[in-house]
């Protein structure tokens, strides 16, 4: 879905959308795109589900990672052992976004004055820089990238009070079932890794792209872009001053982004690729 199918949908949403009963900030017509967003959001119903990986699928995203990149530092370097083994967890019901934030949707934040625009000093990727409050004209409906995590959630608790109803970034949990569904799949589309299902390193631009441009990957709940484009912020701590990255990224290659792996990163991160996306109750 574009920007522009966004923009169709934002009147609806400004309006109460398909839920008249929730109550609406007065400066909700200043948020269409947010808002919109907020509609679509997917329900991931109550109930256990697989999480975690099993020794066998560990070492065979190992085998793909060397046979994509020719080395073998991710299995030198245990990038995967900090998975748990594969066991059952049982999760209220709640709701994730279909898509992570994108750019044009972070920037009626921007707008509003709640957060600074994202830059970085860092030449190869000025692509990624804002001007002055301005995303860039040829990625507004790329994932926001270049966000730290308190600015990820500030957006998820802000577009919650427009909306009447909280939002906030997903649990690792909440992010891993609305990726592999209940069955216990690798990625969000099966259990192997399949380039034309996800940008990646693979045969990606080595760039962002529109979110859920790749529908092909999306998971069983049909949610888009859990793996690929841009990893993404979770709530769930990970060591002192970090937070857990969930999915995989545009520069990322094979076996990364797996439903089960994660990294720990610290909340200040301002990456080019990391973005977000929301969550809340059902």
């Amino acid at each position: 879905m574009r920007c522009t199918a966004l923009w169709a949908l934002a009147l609806g949403a400004a309006c109460g959308g398909s839920d008249g009963a929730r109550v609406l900030h007065p400066q909700s017509s200043h948020a269409p795109l947010s808002l919109a967003a907020d509609e679509n959001m997917v329900l991931i119903p109550d109930g256990k589900y697989i999480a975690g990986s099993t020794p066998e699928e560990r070492a065979a995203a190992y085998d793909d990672f060397q046979s994509a990149t020719m080395t073998d530092t991710a299995r030198e370097q245990h990038w995967f052992e900090t998975e748990e083994d594969r066991h059952q967890i049982a999760l209220p019901a709640f709701r994730i976004d279909l898509m992570p934030v994108t750019q044009a949707q972070y920037a009626e934040l921007v707008t509003a004055g709640k957060a600074p625009p994202p830059s970085i000093a860092d030449a190869e990727l000025a692509r990624f820089s804002w001007t002055s409050s301005t995303p860039p004209h040829d990625r507004l409906d790329h994932p926001v990238v270049l966000v730290t995590w308190e600015e990820a959630s500030r957006y998820c608790a802000w577009r919650g009070e427009l909306r009447g109803q909280p939002r906030r970034l997903p649990t690792a949990a909440e992010y891993e079932k609305a990726a592999r569904g209940t069955g216990g799949l690798a990625y969000p589309w099966g259990n192997t890794f399949e380039p034309a299902k996800l940008n990646s390193a693979t045969g990606g631009p080595k760039d962002t792209v529109p979110a859920g441009e790749l529908a092909a990957g999306a998971s069983p709940f049909g949610v888009l872009g859990m793996a690929g484009n841009a990893r993404q912020w979770t709530s769930t701590a990970a060591g002192a001053g970090a937070y857990l990255v969930k999915g995989s990224a545009w520069d990322d290659h094979a076996g990364v982004g797996r439903a089960a792996s994660g990294r720990a990163t610290p909340a200040i991160e301002r990456a080019a690729n990391i973005g977000f996306r929301c969550a809340g109750p059902p």
